[in-house]
């Protein structure tokens, strides 16, 4: 009788589920209910977020058609880049947190928006916007916040502070000319400044998921991530129905003869390693050392099929050398083993972007605006005066060598100044060699994220080497911190 009444209970609370349900589903499309204790079906995250879009990145998406063409294109990626976001954020508001290797499937939207963002910049290097694009580029992996724990706040600024790097040109070139530029630049950096208030506010200590609702998975979220989804997904199904009310208990006892096994062949003991196969000093590992050499021990009784090979990795593609005048840029790139490049007349409006060269020399004569080094690996660089700067990015295993005045023989990365240059910026770079003149003492050479930077100074017709500093200290004076170079200890 007690069995019965606990059956009849089930029974009750199953209906009342279904009821539920029922309701839920037959509510007009406009009408989602209340959930989180909001009325209109969105979460306050979703809300805030909603705000961060419909203000700052509508107003850098305009920003943006008022420069149009690659700029446009651009903004236009990001502009669908937040959609994905506002879909993930919303699903995270209906549902609980799955799975790891879930969350990894339902990231993938967001993941290739950005792949698409960044490969747009490598494709359009020679725009005359490209500092613009890589601003963007640099700093859209900010998005993958929501997968940073516990403070995501902080992810953000290191990205927003890599935009920074390429917005600074961009308001170095038009400050004095288009204030457009500028303009653009304003609100580019403010979706990352109202993001970090964003996460801060609703997600500081990670993306927060919905507590009661049910967990997510790739197949019961895919409505919530389609981007502009503002309904929540259908209801679960309802839960399975109890079981038959005349159906044996002794069948819930039942097991599969396989289970059955298992259980016969663990209760035998200490019996059970009689089925375990001798193994002979020669194919021990530790006392044969040909079996170690193979990496792997080869067993007489089986016989491995070989699984799938993974695919080879392909080789790098070989892009043809560059060396031209296209209108105002000078354009060398992919230049190996060269050691006879010149360039010979230059104007002053003209600029210089010299990208992935190896082993290589280039000379240029005359007066230029900027120079641009960007990925170069054992380089060298002469020049007569540059106007502007000159900027090094991202160049590495560069090894040093003096060897005098200029030497088309040089096989490291060396900058020899004959002329004039007001600055020299070195930015994720490797070792660098800086002779000076004498006309360009007063060059000032900014640093960042660099090492084994050298300026050779004239003196007595020899040059005289001083290191640039690496390693900092920094101590709170009673007002402010002071920051300044630490002496190596020897």
């Amino acid at each position: 009788m007690a069995e019965m009444q606990g059956l009849i209970e089930r029974l009750e609370r199953a209906v009342s589920r279904l009821e539920l349900l029922s309701a839920e589903s037959h509510r007009p499309p406009g009408d989602c209910g209340e959930m989180n204790g909001v009325n209109g079906g969105v979460a306050p995250s979703v809300e805030a977020f909603d705000k961060l879009m419909n203000s700052m990145v509508a107003e850098f998406l305009k920003k943006s058609r008022i420069l149009a063409g690659d700029v446009e294109a651009h903004a236009e990626m990001v502009h669908s880049a937040f959609q994905a976001q506002r879909a993930f954020l919303l699903m995270a508001s209906q549902y609980q947190q799955p799975q790891e290797n879930d969350v990894a499937t339902l990231l993938k939207p967001i993941s290739e928006k950005i792949q698409e963002i960044q490969t747009f910049r490598e494709r359009n290097r020679g725009s005359a916007m490209f500092n613009h694009l890589s601003a963007v580029s640099e700093s859209i992996p900010a998005l993958g916040w929501i997968a940073v724990s516990p403070k995501p706040g902080p992810y953000v600024k290191e990205m927003n502070d890599a935009a920074t790097f390429y917005t600074n040109r961009v308001l170095k070139d038009y400050k004095h000319s288009d204030l457009r530029h500028v303009d653009w630049v304003k609100s580019y950096l403010n979706i990352w400044s109202e993001l970090q208030a964003y996460i801060k506010e609703h997600h500081t200590a990670g993306l927060t998921w919905n507590k009661t609702g049910p967990v997510a998975s790739t197949t019961s979220a895919l409505s919530a991530l389609s981007p502009g989804s503002g309904l929540p997904p259908p209801p679960p199904p309802p839960p399975p129905g109890p079981p038959p009310f005349f159906e044996k208990e002794g069948r819930k006892e039942e097991s599969s003869p396989s289970r059955s096994a298992l259980f016969a062949q663990l209760n035998q003991g200490e019996a059970i390693t009689k089925g375990l196969r001798h193994v002979t000093d020669d194919q021990k590992t530790y006392k044969n050392p040909s079996l170690r050499a193979q990496g792997q021990t080869l067993s007489p009784t089986k016989s491995h099929t070989p699984g799938p090979k993974s695919p080879q990795s392909h080789c790098p593609q070989k892009h043809a050398p560059v060396f031209e005048l296209e209108g105002k840029k000078w354009r060398v790139e992919y230049q190996e083993d060269r050691k006879d490049l010149v360039i010979s007349e230059t104007e002053l409006k003209q600029v210089a972007y010299i990208f992935k060269c190896n082993k290589s020399t280039l000379q240029m004569k005359g007066k230029i605006n900027s120079i641009t080094i960007d990925n170069c690996t054992k380089f060298g660089l002469v020049f007569d005066n540059v106007v502007g700067i000159v900027d090094v990015i991202n160049s590495k295993d560069i090894q040093m060598q003096v060897s005098g005045p200029f030497n088309h023989a040089l096989f490291f990365f060396l900058f020899q100044v004959m002329g004039r240059v007001p600055t020299i910026s070195i930015n994720k770079t490797e070792g660098c060699h800086i002779y000076l003149s004498e006309d360009a003492l007063d060059c000032e050479i900014v640093s960042a994220k660099s090492s084994e930077m050298n300026i050779l100074i004239p003196q007595d017709g020899d040059y005289r080497e001083f290191p640039v500093p690496e390693q900092f200290k920094t101590a709170w004076d009673g007002s402010k911190l002071v920051t300044e170079p630490a002496e190596i200890m020897g």
